[in-house]
């Protein structure tokens, strides 16, 4: 969600305010939360859910979080999943926090709630929103561009994000539902595993090795 008109503002004006995990309000200097678990804090908004609704919010199983992250669409949950399937990443978080600054004349406020917050295993940070492409007015690109050059600044990649492949998406909806604890078989994901240790052709038994 975006607020506001579509103004440049400067880097150095943005703020971001989030909750910690007691549901502490806490708002800072964008250049001094490069260290915040964003990566563990609740939604800084909730999802609204009403009759006659355009999207599908609801929440999606992660491998991830070993929990549940909220979404507000379809489109949403497909980036979700697919957050979940990154090896890199280690901590995912929904709405995770306000990104406030003003205009360069300083009259108007604008404020941003990206969509999701990944953490990798390198440490550094990513922003993801998604839009899909006919649904990006110019005055919203501006912003966004704006908003990547400021996220910039404490290293955390922005990824705005369309419609992603429906093939992947497919497949990643599938195997995904094999990664519930529920249904984990230790004896024959063992067997599994030590049947596919090594590469084989297709239809090679171990016993014909």
């Amino acid at each position: 969600m975006v607020i506001g008109d579509g103004a440049d503002p400067p880097a150095d004006g943005f703020e971001i305010g989030h909750l910690t995990p007691d549901r502490a309000q806490v708002r800072v200097p964008l250049t001094d939360a490069w260290s915040a678990r964003l990566e563990s804090a609740p939604p800084a908004r909730s999802f609204a859910s009403y009759k006659g609704q355009r999207h599908f919010p609801g929440r999606w199983w992660t491998a991830t979080e070993e929990g549940h992250v909220g979404y507000e669409s379809w489109l949403e949950r497909d980036h979700l999943m697919l957050l979940d399937f990154d090896p890199t990443i280690i901590g995912i978080a929904s709405q995770p926090f306000w990104l406030f600054w003003s205009t360069e004349d300083r009259r108007k406020g604008r404020s941003h709630a990206p969509d999701y917050f990944a953490r990798k295993a390198d440490g550094s940070g990513v922003v993801v929103d998604c839009r899909p492409a006919e649904r990006r007015k110019p005055r919203d690109l501006a912003a966004f561009e704006a908003i990547r050059r400021a996220y910039g600044l404490v290293g955390w990649e922005y990824r705005l994000m369309g419609a992603p492949d429906s093939i992947v998406t497919a497949n990643v909806r599938w195997l995904a539902g094999y990664r519930q604890p529920r249904h984990l078989l230790p004896e024959i994901a063992a067997a599994l595993g030590g049947a596919f240790r090594s590469p084989r052709a297709a239809g090679v038994s171990s016993a014909a090795k």
